[in-house]
């Protein structure tokens, strides 16, 4: 059903303030995040590789026609490593050129912006004005309510003005890659 609804969405806004967003991740990145919620879960099967393979063909959604994509990460993601350090050089290196796909955007948050209406929140996607999917630990939680909704895209134009575009976001990058 997740599949259809993506190719039902025109626009999708994902804001992310401690991973590299599912849709924007390489293949190492995403079997290493996945293998380590299958352990910290304890699932006996370990079918992170198959998963991220998966999740990289999804992601070729982005380079379809029709839609667009904002994708915001607050910096800190940007250090995080999840898998080995040809894994993170390999996801940081496709996030430089993420930004240059024609219907993708992307920001991040510099983590010496000044946080003035917007603390860094969980993670969250808006598809359309119609969904708001919210992921917890424990769960994934799906808001439909117009009201709440609402509250996210407030949320989301909010973190979205903080962050930076283009070369800035470029140089950040780089700097993670330098670390």
């Amino acid at each position: 059903s997740w599949v259809q609804f993506f190719h039902d969405t025109a626009l999708f806004r994902v804001y992310s303030p401690t991973l590299i967003p599912g849709l924007l991740q390489t293949e190492g990145y995403a079997a290493a995040l996945l293998s380590s919620i299958a352990a910290f879960r304890e699932i006996p099967v370990n079918d992170g590789a198959e998963a991220a393979s998966a999740r990289v063909e999804r992601s070729r959604i982005i380079h379809e026609p029709g839609r667009r994509f904002v994708f915001l990460i607050e910096e800190a993601a940007l250090y995080y490593r999840l898998g080995d350090a040809d894994a993170m050089a390999a996801q940081l290196g496709y996030l430089l050129t993420a930004g240059a796909v024609p219907a993708a955007s992307l920001g991040i948050i510099p983590m010496t912006t000044q946080r003035r209406a917007m603390w860094p929140q969980e993670i969250f996607h808006i598809y359309d004005d119609t969904l708001v999917s919210v992921e917890l630990l424990s769960a994934q939680v799906n808001i439909t309510q117009p009201s709440e909704i609402a509250l996210y895209l407030k949320a989301f134009e909010q973190l979205r003005s903080m962050a930076v575009y283009g070369a800035e976001a470029r140089s950040l990058i780089v700097k993670a890659i330098d670390a």
